[in-house]
This record gives C-alpha cells, structure tokens and sequence, in this order.
C-alpha cells in the first residue's frame, strides 16, 4: 500500500508499549484507560454524531510529539496531532478530529486500524510512532458506534500533509501549550447539549474531540483553570471559525443553544 508519503506496513507496529512512553507522559498513560470516565468525555452525544449506516466500530490515533527528557512535564514543543475534516464529507464535515476511521476487517486490532488511518489520511508513517495505550471504547450516543482512542508517541516525527484531499483538508500540530492556555478553551452549547472547546489556528475544536482532549489534559496532570461556567452558542462559535461545518453554518439548521 503506498500514498504520496510513502509505503504502510500493515499489521506491524500493533502492541502497546506503555513503558517506552516518555517520562512526561508517563502519567497519562497510566491513567488513561480512567479517561473515559472524565465528565468531558462522558458529554459526547447526538449533537455531535452522525445517524447514518450500521453500527461499526472505528479507531482514532491521539499521537502525541515531543522528546523525551529528565522532567515530568512536558517539552515546549510537545504536540497532538489534529485534522480538519474535508467540509465536503457528507459525515462530521468540516470538523477537527484526530486521525482515524472505520476499523477494517483485515485490521489485527485498533492500534492497527488507527495507524492505518493514520496513514491514509496523512501520510504518517508507523514505523515512526510507539504505541502506548488504549482507552476503553467510547460509545457515540445517537448511533452506538464504538470509538477505540489509541494513544501513540510519535518518537521520530516526519512529514505528514494531506494524503485524502477527499477526507482532509488540513494536517497540524495542536501544541500543549496553546491547548491548556484558559484563553483558548471554552464551553459551547447547542440544542440542549453543552460540552468543552478549543481555539487553536482559528478552528473550533469542539465535540468527540475536544471531549477526549480534555480529559487527557486533565489526566495527565497539564489542566489549567478555565471559564467553564459561561457557554456560547456552537452555531455562532462555529461561524466565526475556519471549520466551514455545513450543517451548523447554515443559517436553515440554526437552533439557538438554551440554558
């Protein structure tokens, strides 16, 4: 199998390695199969799912950068790497994510389905990533889909882009530094459902994602107060992003979030 970035291994690279994780992870590795209890994570629901087609299970990749070091806390650089979905998608369109998708049957397990995710949609290369852990699944609401969050460290990043234009319409890092920073976090409500949110690169990252990368902020011990107690509106939160998510940009789908 080969994209613009390179050849996968598929089926290589599937065990999990907790104790190759850097000293500043080290913490939330180990307390990241609790994750899923964490009340942001608890908050995904229909608001943020997509209704159509069977139940299937899928995989997301939260791959974490950074260089290992003598402290516990982590490096100025360290990172998470994000997408912005193709506003075209006709599911989650337009919306951050972590790299993933549908777990395939020829997948060994999720840590294989993530990483070849992974690849297809950005390049990325295995063989560069240690896994280290995995949540337990996270079951969508509305559509009972259950979603396995692997977590990697990416000990030798290299490059990565948009290797699915159809699927990704950008790759980034989203730095720690930015994503604890109270200036960049945020409640937003819709329709009855509130849960937390991010600014970073002017996108809004918000729903699944967010939910998951607040609580491995807050269990890896980098959490920093922030306003949880005023919540905007998503729709007009949304509109002033670069997300272009059709199905709350449109001004017919608008429902005003009620307290």
């Amino acid at each position: 199998m080969r994209n613009d970035f390179g050849i996968d291994h598929p089926g290589s690279n599937t065990e999990l390695n907790p104790e190759q994780a850097p000293r500043w992870l080290r913490q939330l590795v180990s307390e990241v199969s609790d994750a899923r209890e964490h009340p942001d994570v608890r908050r995904v629901d229909a608001c943020m799912t997509n209704r159509e087609g069977p139940d299937r299970s899928a995989a997301v990749l939260m791959l974490f950068s950074g260089a290992d070091h003598l402290q516990a806390y982590p490096p100025e650089d360290a990172a998470v790497l994000l997408t912005h979905r193709s506003p075209a998608m006709r599911s989650h369109s337009g919306q951050i994510a972590f790299p993933g998708g549908r777990v395939d049957p020829t997948d060994l397990n999720p840590v294989d389905a993530a990483l070849r995710e992974a690849w297809e949609e950005t390049g990325l290369d295995r063989t560069t990533v240690t896994p280290v852990a995995e949540m337990d699944p996270v079951h969508i609401r509305a559509s009972g889909y259950p979603v396995h969050p692997v977590l990697g460290h990416w000990h030798t990043p290299g490059e990565v882009g948009i290797a699915s234009p159809a699927e990704v319409a950008d790759v980034f890092p989203a730095y720690l530094s930015d994503l604890v920073d109270p200036r960049n976090r945020l409640m937003v409500g819709w329709s009855g459902w509130k849960g937390p949110a991010f600014t970073i690169n002017d996108y809004l990252v918000w729903g699944f994602t967010a939910g998951l990368l607040s609580a491995l902020l807050y269990q890896g011990g980098w959490s920093r107060p922030w306003d949880r107690e005023t919540t905007l509106d998503l729709q007009e939160t949304l509109a002033k992003s670069r997300n272009n998510e059709p199905r709350y940009s449109d001004p017919g789908n608008r429902v005003r979030f009620l307290r």
